[in-house]
């Protein structure tokens, strides 16, 4: 008997487990050079990865939310170890469970760094599905329950939206409406207003059964988007050394949420389009048509209807993805939730790193109040984060916040393009330079703000 199946405690099951709606990540040679393993996971699972080492995981982790990552290593001093450890600490992190030998030592380091469970070696599906299964499907049969049950038991499904703001009322009364339909969503947004968080909602009062599959659209190389989303055949291209199923097949059943879908190439915009009308998709390399039972849930920064009139975005796609179109507040729009959103933060926060919470009082609140908050939510809990960790609030940061001189003001002859570069520009200088915090500051992503650069520089207004 592993030491597995000594701690669970449960019996050898067989048959079918309920880790089908999930997705697994998988970092190890050993599994990513066991055919075996990978046909077994991909019978399994929703979404089935395999990558040699930390560093190409990495790589990946940005594209596809993963509800498991199993860490094969060979020691307690494993570097494989320190990685998974880096993984914990936020109340999105996958459960992370270690594949290794069965010495106390090893089990004891796996522990220490945040492991949720330590796996015999060679890694079988088998023993990996016991573990979800322990763990998993009591939560999923309850939100399925409470998807069915909403208007009369809210609040029962685990994502919400903090804050009883007016603007934030709204925005719950329309994904309560819209929910259970199958229409197209569109959510618009700035960085760290919690478009995801509403995508999920979206999906927990739907009644789907399906899993929920968030993708980075941004995050994810052109050149490979099209076969993320739609999968490919086995030697459709260099590199495709198995057929892969994509996350169209993955979020069958539930919702895709195609995060940034503002940063998709144009001839893959065509593509989805086409698999919103026909509901099928055609993997790369392959004449076969694949239906679907997708909700597509999208999201992007404000402005997607100026970049469909500049011809940067397809309107015919605009017009497929914004049946309702959802605009979710930035928070200093509703300046009266962030006493709540404070407390909510703090508790978790707390309980994540098991420290005590830091009252603040209503000066210190007032001054939150007050603040712009650029980065919206997002940047409200990174503070509230410092604050646990210090024991007290950074008041030189609040302050300077606070106390921050108005911007100067611009020509009154200028244009409003005029001052969307001139803006740009004194950002990036702020930054030093720095392209990827300059993104984070004006609320775009990298690509768009590399876009608007290279428009500037191309006007002969650069700097």
């Amino acid at each position: 008997m592993s030491r597995f199946d000594r701690e669970a405690g449960e019996p050898r099951a067989s048959g079918v487990t309920s880790s089908a709606g999930l997705s697994v990540l998988v970092v190890g040679s050993a599994a990513y050079r066991d055919e075996s393993l990978r046909r077994s996971l991909a019978r399994g699972f929703a979404v089935a990865e395999f990558v040699e080492d930390p560093s190409a995981a990495e790589r990946l982790l940005p594209r596809c939310h993963f509800d498991c990552v199993v860490v094969e290593a060979d020691s307690a001093t494993d570097a494989a170890l320190r990685w998974a450890g880096s993984l914990t600490g936020s109340g999105s992190t996958p459960r992370i469970c270690v594949c290794g030998p069965d010495e106390p030592s090893f089990v004891s380091a796996s522990l220490e760094f945040g492991a949720g469970a330590v796996l015999p070696r060679p890694l079988q599906a088998r023993v990996l599905q016991q573990y979800l299964a322990r763990t998993q499907p009591v939560a999923r049969t309850a939100r399925r329950a409470a998807a069915t049950t909403r208007a009369s038991t809210p609040g029962t499904v685990r994502t919400r939206l903090v804050g009883d703001s007016e603007p934030i009322r709204r925005v719950r009364a329309v994904i309560e409406r819209v929910a259970p339909t199958p229409a197209t969503v569109l959510i618009e947004g700035r960085t760290g207003t919690g478009k995801e968080l509403a995508a999920r909602l979206l999906h927990e009062l739907s009644g789907r059964h399906g899993p929920f599959v968030p993708v980075n659209c941004g995050a994810i190389p052109p050149d490979l988007m099209e076969s993320e989303l739609f999968g490919h055949a086995r030697g459709a291209f260099t590199g495709a050394h198995q057929q892969r199923d994509g996350l169209f097949v993955a979020a069958r059943g539930g919702t895709l949420f195609l995060d940034e879908v503002s940063e998709m190439r144009s001839d893959l915009q065509v593509k989805l389009l086409r698999a919103l009308e026909e509901g099928s998709i055609r993997p790369v390399g392959t004449d076969r048509e694949v239906s679907i039972d997708v909700r597509i849930v999208a999201s992007s920064q404000p402005g997607l209807r100026e970049r469909v009139r500049s011809g940067d975005f397809r309107e015919d796609l605009y017009y497929r993805l914004n049946v309702v179109h959802l605009v979710l507040p930035s928070l200093r729009e509703r300046p009266a939730d962030v006493a709540e959103l404070v407390r909510h933060f703090m508790l978790r926060v707390a309980d994540e790193f098991g420290m005590s919470t830091v009252e603040l009082d209503g000066t210190q609140l007032a001054g939150l109040q007050a603040r712009e908050w650029p980065g919206n939510v997002r940047e409200l809990r990174n503070y509230v984060e410092r604050t646990v960790l210090m024991g007290a609030p950074p008041e030189d940061e609040a302050t300077a916040a606070v106390e921050a001189p108005a911007a100067e003001g611009y020509p009154l002859e200028w244009t409003l393009e005029d001052v969307k570069k001139a803006h740009i520009h004194r950002v990036l200088e702020h930054c030093q330079g720095n392209r990827s915090a300059t993104a984070r500051r004006l609320g775009v992503s990298r690509k768009t703000l590399e876009r608007r650069l290279g428009r500037s520089r191309a006007g002969g207004d650069d700097d």
